[in-house]
Parts: C-alpha cells; sequence; structure tokens
C-alpha cells in the first residue's frame, strides 16, 4: 500500500504538481485547500505533511501545533517567503523540512523519501532497548546518522551535523560561530539564533530516548557542548 501524503495548500496548480510528482514517485497524494479539510483527515493513515504556510483560513504555523495534536507524521514547511525569520520558526515548532517556492518538484519528492526513511528509523528505534554498557552515541558517517543509547535519532541534514561536531568533543564549548561555520553549507547568510533552534531540537529527540538526561550543556554567553561524564 503506498504511503499517504496529505497536501495542504490552497493553490490548484502548485497542488497538482505536488500531487503528480508524489504519484510519480509512488505515493498516495491527499490534497486539501484549508487548514478545518486537513485537520479532518490527519488522524487518518497520514505518512507526511506538506503544509503550506499561507493558507486561506489559518496561518500554517497555528495549524502545525493543531496537527501535532492528532498525528506525529513528519512536516515539510512550503511557503513563497524566504525569510529566515520564517524558517526560523518552522524549525523551532518541530517541522522537519522547510521549502520556498519556487521548488524543484524532484528535490522536494528526494527531501520527502530521506524524511519518510528517517522517520522509519527513528520509530524501528524507539521499540528497541539501548544496549547496555555502550557509548551514548555513535555516528554512522556513511549513513549520515546518529544512534544515541542504541535508538537511531531522526534528524535533519543541519541537526546531524550539529551533533556530528559535538559528539566528536564531548566537553568542549563550541560558540554558536563555531557551529555556523563548521555545519552550515552558507553560515553569512544565517543568524546566531538558528544554532539555537537546532539545538533546541536536538535536546527535544535527545530527551525522547533519555528524558532523565540532558545531553547539551549550555553555557550562557559562551555556547554549547556535549556532557563528558557519562
Amino acid at each position: 500500500m503506498p504511503i499517504r501524503i496529505l497536501v495542504v495548500e490552497d493553490e490548484p496548480a502548485i497542488a497538482d504538481t505536488i500531487s503528480y510528482a508524489l504519484s510519480t514517485d509512488g505515493y498516495e497524494p491527499v490534497w486539501r485547500t484549508t487548514g478545518e479539510a486537513a485537520l479532518r483527515v490527519a488522524s487518518e493513515q497520514i505518512g507526511l505533511i506538506i503544509l503550506d504556510v499561507g493558507l486561506p483560513d489559518i496561518n500554517g504555523f497555528e495549524l502545525y501545533k493543531k496537527l501535532a495534536v492528532v498525528t506525529h507524521a513528519p512536516v515539510i514547511f512550503l511557503t513563497a517567503r524566504a525569510d529566515e525569520i520564517d524558517r526560523i520558526v518552522g524549525l523551532e515548532l518541530g517541522a522537519d523540512d522547510y521549502i520556498s517556492k519556487p521548488f524543484s518538484p524532484r528535490e522536494l519528492t528526494a527531501r520527502v523519501r530521506t524524511i519518510l526513511r528517517r522517520f522509519a528509523k527513528a520509530q524501528q528505534g524507539e521499540s528497541s532497548p539501548a544496549p547496555a554498557g555502550k557509548q551514548p552515541f555513535r555516528v554512522d558517517d556513511e549513513r549520515k546518522s546518529i544512534t544515541y543509547f542504541g535508538a537511531p535519532l531522526d534528524l535533519s541534514r543541519y541537526e546531524y551535523r550539529v551533533l556530528r561536531i559535538l559528539v566528536a568533543r564531548p566537553g568542549r564549548v563550541f560558540t554558536r560561530e563555531d557551529l555556523l561555520s563548521q555545519a552550515w553549507d552558507e553560515p553569512e547568510a544565517s543568524y546566531d539564533r538558528t544554532v539555537d533552534a537546532h539545538i533546541k531540537m536536538i535536546r527535544a529527540k535527545l530527551k525522547s530516548v533519555r528524558p532523565q538526561i540532558e545531553a547539551i550543556r549550555t553555557h550562557r554567553g559562551t555556547g554549547y557542548s556535549l556532557k563528558e561524564d557519562w
């Protein structure tokens, strides 16, 4: 059975393009034009949501919060806005990716495949107990994945890069500028707050595996470091 992908987009031409690309890639698109209609179908078996920020009846960021109550499906924000602040807001809310219009349908479906693979691995990891006596982190550079106490983490590209940097040097304090310059493709086009947003998301994903552990330490005014005294 093909994976059902909810497309929440009020512009028919864009929705048709997305639906065609998804169908060609073997997915089953479910198109809705309003937030209200999306909420009615979101509780069904949906594998991923492509969510336009500019909807006629509700702001996409507000709709995301409501969708999170009825589904755990990963979300890609789709928007005509290219402002950094909008991308940060989406990431802080917990979105899995963010793509701006105009976009390549092939790029969009490639991101869909990547996110669904990460999501499936994370779900498998949640059902597997962490092996005793192991180091908390294991980095697989070839697959661009990191496990935490045996559980695969569902990380975005930049979340993976940031956490990998911290894991490689536990105890070292990295400034926001350090992390931007080492993890981002275009650090000069990003803000310090971008790093904070990604650290927040990484912490949440680590806590979903080990709620009692604060793995990443904040050094106010300085930066971030990974705990070294496990």
